[in-house]
């Protein structure tokens, strides 16, 4: 059983009021959150100051415009922030910023993290060519969907259907969305951790205690887990070859958007950004006899098997590479699979703990010793 602090507001409500009072009492110097910045109904992570400010926040607007690690990371790059900042973020996103400060990307010190039992997030293009108010039919699908999983969410990204971590591993607060079907009158905050309840104390509510990962939770777990097999299946990633990885990876246009946006890519200078892949004129003119012709970029399917080499054990599952894909190539699914299969070898869950070193960093003398045929 955990110690859950229940409001008696919607759950939107609920979070606003939790974080305008830890700004008016001084508990926290500033809120990062997805907040409202124009009335078309556009967001953007933003950090705020300012208790007047609060109301424009949407602490669980059903679209993802950047992964908040790699956000937070910039934020602590050069250093840890000077006072208590609470971030409202989804535990994927939680889980790449935990990644990003194992590899010295950024500081954990001085958050409160508060995150959801996660419903997933639609895909970017909705956000597009959707309306976005919290009054459209879009939005309150959504949450239809979120207070009965069982539903499955069709409408979610894939990646977000096949996600079974969609309960937070170390966030000091946890706001229970999936299953409450009265989300509409309650806001239920799971206390985690002892900052969570020391932050808690005093807050305007009644504390109780309940189960969080009931057995309604676990049910919905194993539909995605068995939802996540069906869409490794339809891919078909082990029968690739290197014709698949050609006809997949060779719809790349080399735009690079999917790097650009990955919280584990954090390199200043990715190197197949660098001059060291560029062609030579002689290279290009060499390849042309040879082949009759080549395709400008060249080297796509080397850089998506570079980035699998590099972020696979790594990766989060956050799938904002497949929404910034011009070409639509899956690569989240694909990611995800490569990533899965790696992190399964090595018994590593990357972002659940901080202080579980990543396997690349290691060095064990008696490893992957057995050979399989």
């Amino acid at each position: 059983m955990s110690k859950v602090l229940k409001i008696d507001k919607n759950v939107h409500e609920g979070v606003r009021e939790l974080l305008r009072s830890f700004l008016e009492n001084k508990k926290v110097k500033g809120v990062f959150a997805l907040k409202k910045i124009n009335e078309n109904g556009a967001v953007a992570y933003s950090l705020i100051t300012n208790p007047n400010m609060v109301e424009a926040i949407l602490p669980f607007f059903p679209f993802m415009p950047a992964n908040a690690g790699k956000l937070l990371s910039h934020l602590t790059l050069t250093g840890s922030l000077k006072g208590p900042i609470a971030a409202v973020v989804r535990p994927c996103e939680l889980r790449a910023f935990v990644e990003l400060v194992k590899r010295e990307q950024g500081s954990l010190e001085n958050f409160l993290f508060i995150s959801s039992s996660c419903g997933g997030v639609y895909s970017l293009e909705k956000s597009v060519n959707g309306d976005l108010s919290t009054d459209s039919e879009l939005w309150s699908k959504y949450w239809d969907g979120v207070k009965n999983p069982e539903n499955q969410m069709a409408d979610v990204r894939p990646t977000c259907k096949a996600c079974e971590h969609f309960l937070p591993y170390s966030a000091d607060m946890t706001v229970l969305l999936l299953g409450n079907k009265a989300i509409d009158t309650e806001c239920k905050i799971s206390l985690n951790t002892d900052k969570g309840e020391k932050f808690a104390d005093g807050a305007k509510g009644e504390f109780i205690e309940e189960e969080i990962e009931n057995e309604a939770l676990k049910l919905f777990r194993n539909k995605r887990i068995e939802e996540k097999k069906r869409l490794f299946a339809e891919s078909q990633i082990e029968k690739f070859g290197m014709d698949g990885l050609i006809k997949t990876f060779g719809r790349c246009i080399g735009c690079h958007g999917c790097s650009n946006i990955c919280p584990i890519c954090y390199c200043n200078l990715c190197t197949f950004d660098s001059r060291d892949y560029e062609w030579e004129p002689s290279t290009y003119e060499t390849e042309i006899e040879k082949r009759g012709g080549i395709r400008v970029p060249p080297n796509t399917v080397f850089y998506h098997i570079g980035r699998l080499t590099h972020v696979g054990i790594s990766c989060v599952g956050c799938g904002l590479c497949s929404d910034v894909c011009p070409a639509d190539i899956p690569l989240s699914t694909i990611f995800l699979k490569v990533g899965e299969s790696v992190q399964k070898v090595f018994d590593y869950l990357p972002g659940k703990d901080v202080e579980e070193a990543i396997p690349l960093t290691t060095f064990e003398t008696e490893e992957l010793t057995e050979v399989e045929d």
